[in-house]
């Protein structure tokens, strides 16, 4: 690995690190694979230098489509770093936790969700 990218990749580990009090730590009760949990550390890496993780883990969004616009509206956000790569991997820990918020609700998990709130409008209810 190239000495420069290795640096990079220290600091956004400690800018990580420093930010949680050691590591991200796991939404509670969601259970993650090996790959889910490298998802999840690139979705809080990326998404935490705007706002808190509490604004879209709060948020009560549990469709997959509305993630997949508003992820796109924050990548377009000057300075997100969030890259087609990352937003892949974004998008892959979000379906995954917006599962897991299905089932917590008891709904079912092939049933259609209401239409997504609209992109434009204040923050959804719920996130800070």
């Amino acid at each position: 690995m190239k000495p420069l990218r290795l640096a990079a990749l220290a600091a956004s580990l400690a800018v990580l690190a420093g930010c949680s009090g050691g590591r991200a730590s796991e939404p509670d009760g969601l259970q993650l694979s090996a790959d889910a949990r490298a998802d999840y550390y690139l979705f809080a890496m990326r998404c935490s230098k705007c706002h808190s993780l509490a604004r879209p883990l709060s948020s009560g969004i549990d469709d997959d489509e509305y993630w997949k616009r508003y992820v796109a509206k924050m990548r377009r956000q000057p300075g997100s770093g969030i890259s087609a790569e990352d937003t892949v991997a974004i998008l892959r820990f979000l379906h995954i936790y917006a599962q897991d918020q299905r089932r917590r609700k008891g709904k079912s998990l092939d049933a259609p969700s209401p239409p997504p709130p609209d992109l434009d409008a204040s923050p959804p209810t719920g996130a800070p």
